[in-house]
């Protein structure tokens, strides 16, 4: 009896955040946590936990012309060699320049996504990434570092939590800091005293976001903390303090 080939699942685009404006200016594609190793499909509430930060960053840029989408993966895992959330990540910006032209894209990822964002920052597309507490593998003398040559030419921002005890804050800091020798527009932001999901400190974190993203997609002036991380030598501009009450005076 002949058997069926199984399926392969293709990689989508959530539904735009929000209204689309008549002219997209720039387009943010939110990359959901994942698993190190699973053919699962994603789970059903991966892209609900990061969609609030999309509405948030819509409500925010919606002047600008901005479009948020949230990736929707293949399968949940990483997966090795494959690096199939990273891989999606490339597929969705490919993906926007199909439908909205020459925009520009930022790349924003949480944990596993935040690893996916990271990788795939080197498409012709992107111009910034944003990584949120990213799981990144433990160091290995037998296995290749991270790559960052690929965010050569990019602004990078890396937010972590002190306390976070699932992704090691510690990791996002050296890779931080091997991206800094070959892309001076890196920085990070330290969460203290904070978990994974950086609950104590949303609207902070949320804030930031919004700062980054719309400086980088359309120019808009940075604030002071975020101007002065990008500026700091390592590892000052590595190790930021997010301020309790950040983003309160932006009026976004």
């Amino acid at each position: 009896m002949q058997q069926q080939a199984t399926p392969v699942r293709a990689a989508r685009l959530g539904k735009a955040v929000g209204p689309v404006p008549r002219a997209v200016s720039g387009v943010v594609l939110l990359l959901p946590a994942g698993e190190e190793t699973s053919t699962r499909r994603p789970s059903p509430l991966a892209a609900p936990a990061i969609r609030s930060l999309a509405r948030r960053l819509t409500r925010a840029g919606r002047d600008d012309g901005l479009v948020a989408h949230v990736v929707h993966y293949r399968v949940r895992g990483w997966n090795g060699t494959q690096a199939g959330l990273a891989r999606d990540a490339e597929w969705a910006a490919d993906e926007v320049v199909r439908r909205y032209g020459d925009v520009p894209v930022c790349l924003l990822g949480v944990d596993m996504g935040g690893r996916a964002a990271l990788h795939a920052g080197g498409h012709p597309a992107v111009n910034s990434v944003l990584a949120i507490a990213p799981w990144l593998p433990e160091d290995d003398v037998a296995a290749p570092p991270e790559p960052v040559k690929q965010l050569a030419g990019r602004r990078v921002l890396i937010v972590h939590g002190t306390d976070d005890r699932r992704t090691d804050p510690e990791l996002s800091f050296r890779l931080a800091g091997r991206a800094k020798k070959a892309n001076r527009d890196v920085c990070r932001f330290e969460v203290h005293s904070d978990g994974h999901s950086l609950a104590g400190h949303r609207p902070e974190v949320a804030a930031l976001a919004a700062d980054f993203t719309l400086g980088t997609l359309f120019g808009r002036p940075f604030s002071r903390p975020l101007q002065d991380a990008l500026a700091a030598p390592p590892p000052i501009g590595l190790r930021m303090p997010l301020a309790a009450g950040f983003g309160q005076s932006l009026g976004r």
